[in-house]
């Protein structure tokens, strides 16, 4: 029996017809969430999330305030940030603070600087061979929850009132750190992009540069964020205890001054000085460095960058 090819012509291979309302609603409505996602997040929103430390850190300041007017402890014991203002402003007046704020940082900087050095290498190492890594691998587990505080009376015995003494802490308290992020890192690398590598030939250094780091690059800035903070703590603790000597005046010093002269407002301000530094340094760096990095892989969003 001959066929119809005008019917047959006119009817879609699917039976549907060939507007149908579900697909133009599909499509209307992907074409919205692209419009959706192209925008940009709305001024309010910027404004508000850029207003919102500011307002936090004013709340806090507005409690400091009350609580030493109250008069629950003495003026001495809890000054106001009025008091502690002008501790400050007298120490950057006479040149304490910048001197304590240039030594800490140059410290920190170059301390974490050599810990990168250090740990990513072994990192690697570890992860290239595995019966080294069940050997040290709880080892640096195990030094990255130790206070870095505890290294301190031992580096003053073995490298006395010097910088060295400082730096040895930096590099034990970040090296831990940096080390597991990057192994967890290549612990979370799928197989299959090993198995790429190797079909096209790749060798054992273009794996680690062109594979093994990318592929583990979020992970390894976790790692590094968790080493500048515990940089950063074992460097104030290293400057506390370690005073005197060849020892340069840092932030650490700054704080140690003020418990000798039972001086509370320069205690404030040196803690506050502490508390900034931190703050700068991760929303100028590794914020940026993170937003970068998600931005480049799709994971993150316009209305949260």
């Amino acid at each position: 029996m001959p066929s119809n090819p005008t019917l047959l012509d006119d009817q879609p291979a699917t039976g549907a017809p060939p507007s149908s309302p579900s697909a133009t609603t599909i499509g209307d409505l992907e074409a919205g969430l692209d419009r959706l996602q192209s925008q940009g997040p709305p001024a309010r929103r910027d404004l508000v999330r850029s207003l919102l430390p500011v307002a936090a850190v004013v709340a806090l300041l507005c409690v400091w305030q009350i609580l030493s007017w109250a008069g629950l402890k003495r003026s001495d014991l809890l000054p106001g940030p009025l008091t502690v203002a002008a501790s400050l402003a007298d120490a950057f007046a006479d040149g304490t603070l910048q001197r304590a704020v240039a030594t800490s940082l140059l410290r920190g900087v170059s301390g974490f600087a050599i810990a990168i050095l250090i740990a990513t290498p072994l990192a690697l190492l570890l992860a290239q061979v595995r019966t080294l890594r069940a050997a040290l691998g709880p080892l640096v587990s195990g030094l990255q929850v130790l206070p870095s505080v505890a290294w301190v009376p031992a580096a003053i015995i073995w490298f006395g009132l010097t910088d060295a003494t400082v730096y040895f802490v930096v590099l034990m308290g970040a090296t831990p750190s940096i080390v597991n992020g990057l192994l967890s890192g290549i612990d979370q690398i799928p197989p299959q992009y090993r198995s790429v590598g190797t079909v096209l030939g790749a060798t054992r250094l273009q794996h680690t540069l062109l594979i093994t780091l990318p592929a583990a690059l979020p992970a390894y800035l976790g790692g590094l964020k968790q080493g500048w903070a515990f940089s950063w703590r074992s460097l104030m603790a290293a400057e506390i205890i370690a005073v005197g000597g060849s020892i340069g005046f840092g932030l650490g010093s700054m704080l140690q001054q003020g418990r000798d002269l039972s001086s509370m407002p320069l205690v404030m301000a040196a803690i506050l000085a502490i508390l900034v530094v931190g703050i700068v340094i991760e929303l100028l760096v590794f914020s940026p460095l993170e937003r970068r990095l998600l931005r480049r892989r799709g994971l993150l969003t316009q209305g949260a960058s």
